[in-house]
């Protein structure tokens, strides 16, 4: 199933889509409301899909006209793992990894399908990176890799979107990761069992401006969503709603000759096999 947060008509609901493809919702006026997603994911895979018959009573949603929030409004802890594609690796001339990089972002920076990616006064250097999001929906630690995506509720989509000067002025990356509406998220969670068993086999591609400028399967991570769920745990108890997001493969337009970096007026997508598309445009601060 599909979850998505939107505002319309400057009411807040949750929609969630039907087999015809089409979304259908309810606001936080509307009798039978079921909640954020945020609190559904701490209930559990049966809160999930009993919300998302209950929004499928409500009325049909565009959500083209809708604007469309980050599936998850507060997410715990937003973990992410760098240089997790050797392909990557190498176009930064980095060593591929034997455990994974870790870095954090915050909420105060996501944004949602849709809304717009800002391009910071103080610097040129604004790059894309698409990626997959994990999303825990069951507290743990020192799981078991056997037993790890048990642990992962759902999956949505994420820009890493990174102001590549402020990244590297320092060694370790959060300014650079942590600008103003930097972090596209969704457009939906999508519930794990519509999905590969840990995306495995999927392609992952990004456009801008219609261009593909990433392309690769998720066969191709170094540490796949079970090994991260895995290594995160033996030091951090992940709880529901903490997220994963997992990497990037080559591509980036900072590792380009000359490099790409996006503009003013850019549109960027994200697109997962078998989950769906996030766009996002871009304008000057």
């Amino acid at each position: 199933m599909r979850l998505a947060r939107y505002v319309l008509d400057g009411l807040q609901g949750v929609a969630a889509a039907g087999t015809n493809g089409a979304f259908y919702g309810l606001t936080v006026h509307d009798e039978g409301f079921p909640g954020d997603i945020d609190e559904l994911v701490a209930q559990g895979p049966a809160a999930l899909a009993a919300a998302a018959m209950t929004c499928l009573k409500g009325k049909p949603i565009d959500l083209e006209r809708a604007f469309l929030l980050p599936p998850l409004a507060r997410p715990g802890k937003i973990l992410c793992i760098g240089l997790n594609y050797a392909d990557h690796s190498a176009e930064f001339e980095a060593l591929v990894p034997d455990y994974p990089v870790v870095f954090a972002r915050f909420h105060s920076g996501l944004i949602g399908h849709g809304d717009i990616i800002e391009r910071p006064r103080i610097s040129n250097k604004l790059d894309y990176e698409g990626e997959f999001v994990a999303v825990i929906g069951k507290r743990g630690k020192h799981i078991a890799h056997a037993d790890a995506l048990d642990h992962v509720i759902g999956y949505s989509l994420f820009n890493d979107v990174s102001v590549r000067d402020y990244q590297m002025r320092t060694p370790q990356w959060t300014i650079g990761k942590n600008f103003d509406r930097s972090g596209p998220f969704g457009p939906w969670l999508m519930t794990a069992d519509e999905l590969p068993a840990g995306c495995k086999g999927l392609r992952l591609r990004t456009r801008l401006n219609g261009a593909v400028v990433q392309d690769a399967s998720t066969d191709d991570m170094i540490f796949d969503v079970a090994t991260l769920v895995a290594t995160l745990s033996e030091g951090l108890t992940l709880e529901p709603g903490d997220m994963i997001v997992t990497g990037t493969p080559a591509g980036v337009g900072g590792a380009r000759t000359p490099p790409l970096w996006m503009k003013d007026g850019d549109i960027v997508e994200v697109e997962l096999d078998g989950f769906g598309t996030l766009r996002n445009s871009v304008r000057d601060e």
